[in-house]
């Protein structure tokens, strides 16, 4: 089992982003998504079951500040604005990041070419720009993709209503 210098950063972060999310799956207080003071329930314990249950994104308040868990007055205070979920993807990101490091590294290793890390950027891309680029597009974490089956497709109806995606010339080129 190889680890490696990238999996020695990539364990910890995805392991962080993997039980940070089944906590707040479970038992993560309604966020205040809109700002407005009117929250949102996502968890297992506020009355959703697998297929309504989602982490909820980040408050509008919140914008595109970065949001650790020490710049909130309290922990309470940190849950109602959606704290977990700025943790959950920006760890899940630099993971999956430090995976491809590793593919390329151990690829590196055995005198290989570095073409499935190359090839497995694609996800990652598609990945960032849902969860990082759009949001900071956007001003606010509050426009990222909730963390559950619901959310996603909720976002992905959302996205096609805002900005008419499916008509877009790049998409019917990549669908032809």
């Amino acid at each position: 089992l190889y680890i490696g210098w990238f999996g020695v950063l990539m364990i910890p972060t995805l392991l962080t982003a993997t039980s940070v999310f089944i906590i707040a799956f479970v038992a993560a207080p309604p966020v205040d998504i809109d700002g407005i003071r009117e929250p949102v329930a996502g968890s297992l314990l506020y009355g959703n079951n697998i297929i309504s249950g989602a982490i909820i994104p980040s408050s509008a308040a919140i914008g595109i500040h970065f949001y650790p868990i020490w710049e909130a007055a309290s922990l309470d205070e940190w849950l109602y604005n959606g704290g977990p979920y700025e943790l959950i993807v920006l760890h899940f990101l630099f993971g999956v990041c430090c995976y491809i490091g590793r593919e390329w590294e151990l690829s590196y290793r055995l005198g290989m070419r570095p073409w499935i890390s190359v090839a497995f950027t694609a996800p990652v891309a598609a990945a960032a720009a849902v969860f990082l680029v759009y949001p900071i597009g956007q001003g606010s974490f509050s426009d990222g993709m909730p963390l559950g089956i619901s959310g996603t497709f909720n976002f992905m109806l959302v996205f096609q209503a805002e900005h008419n995606i499916l008509m877009h010339p790049f998409h019917q080129l990549g669908v032809a």
